[in-house]
């Protein structure tokens, strides 16, 4: 079993009313050379909370970090104009919140982070460090 000690929160950077599942971010990972799709999870608008890489698997997420870390992302976060924007549903904001609690029960010991916390990205396109600070 991996040891975690980081959950980074990403967004797919895609419109929120764009469908995008795993299977698409696979394919999009693919073509930059990745092995598979970089995130271990991918939340839908609906809420639904898709598989994505193997969990014991490490991700192709945050550069740097990924041997203990789990990658979860959400569909959306620009706008229409495709400038950065928190898009996320109240059902996305529900199950990442489920999600989270979830991983932080099975391992304890991970702090939650956006991804924009290592990268100089605006991703997830909201503030996951302090929004999940209470987790």
């Amino acid at each position: 079993m991996r040891k975690i000690n980081l959950i980074v929160v990403h967004c797919t950077a895609t419109p929120a009313t764009r469908t995008v599942t795993a299977a698409d971010v696979d394919n999009w990972h693919k073509a930059r050379g990745f092995q598979c799709i970089g995130y271990h999870y991918l939340i839908h608008q609906n809420g639904y909370i898709e598989l994505g890489r193997d969990i014991e698997q490490p991700g192709a997420h945050t550069k740097g970090f990924n041997s203990y870390s789990v990658g979860v992302a959400y569909v959306g976060g620009v706008d229409s104009e495709g400038k950065p924007a928190d898009t996320r549903t109240p059902e996305q904001k529900s199950a990442l919140r489920r999600l989270l609690v979830h991983l932080k029960e099975s391992y304890p010991d991970a702090s939650i982070h956006s991804h924009r916390d290592f990268a100089n990205k605006a991703c997830p396109c909201f503030d996951a460090t302090k929004e999940y600070e209470d987790i």
